[in-house]
This record gives structure tokens, C-alpha cells and sequence, in this order.
């Protein structure tokens, strides 16, 4: 099992800038693919960004492209998102999810955080 906790998420304006981290404990975090997903409300839930273990790899959805930064500690089992420029429209509950290649966790991952709420508002 691995167990995830989000934090970061909170009111900011269009514009501005949020950290999102992502604590990982249980099973080694180091042997996971990490990724990121949002949920706006009454749409489904959406792909963000992920992470390979060792953190040489990223992919992005195209949407956050050159606003949002993925990255990873490993000494630290944490996980985070760093998200600049934002507008209203990522306006969502931020979730962390775990799997065991960056594919899987883009895709269908094995372990989800419990969610963050980001808000923007214009």
C-alpha cells in the first residue's frame, strides 16, 4: 500500500502561483511513477502531469504546458506541483496519484491522494 496526502491547494487570482506537495508513505516511493490529476466541478477527472521514479522523465497535458512544473524528492517521499499563470479554468480538486510506470499512472494508477482544492478566481 502506498498512502498519499496532498497540500498547497487554496484561493489564489488569475495570475498567481501555488505549490501543490504530495507525502507519500507506505510501500518505497522511489519505486513509483508519480502524476498529478484535477476534477472541476461537475466534469470528469482529468489528467495533469506525471513523473517517472527517477524523475528524468515528465509529460504534461497540453492545457498546463509551460505554466505547470512536475518534480520529485525522493529523500523526502514527496511529490510536487508547481503551477504559474493560472486562470480560472484550473479551478478544480487537485488528487496525487501513485503507479508503478509513468504509463500506468497516467492512465489507470494504482494509488490516489485524497484531493486538494485549488480555486482561481478572475
Amino acid at each position: 500500500q502506498v498512502q498519499l496526502v496532498e497540500s498547497g491547494g487554496g484561493l489564489v487570482q488569475a495570475g498567481g502561483s501555488l505549490r501543490l506537495s504530495c507525502a507519500a508513505s507506505g510501500r518505497t516511493f522511489r519505486n513509483y511513477a508519480m502524476g498529478w490529476f484535477r476534477q472541476a466541478p461537475g466534469k470528469e477527472r482529468e489528467y495533469v502531469a506525471a513523473i517517472n521514479w527517477g524523475g528524468g522523465a515528465t509529460n504534461y497535458t497540453d492545457s498546463v504546458k509551460g505554466r505547470f512544473t512536475i518534480s520529485r524528492d525522493n529523500a523526502k517521499n514527496t511529490v510536487y506541483l508547481q503551477m504559474n499563470s493560472l486562470n480560472p479554468e484550473d479551478t478544480a480538486v487537485y488528487y496525487c496519484a501513485a503507479g508503478v510506470t509513468i504509463v500506468v499512472v497516467t492512465t489507470h494508477p494504482n494509488y490516489w491522494g485524497q484531493g486538494t482544492q485549488v480555486t482561481v478566481s478572475s
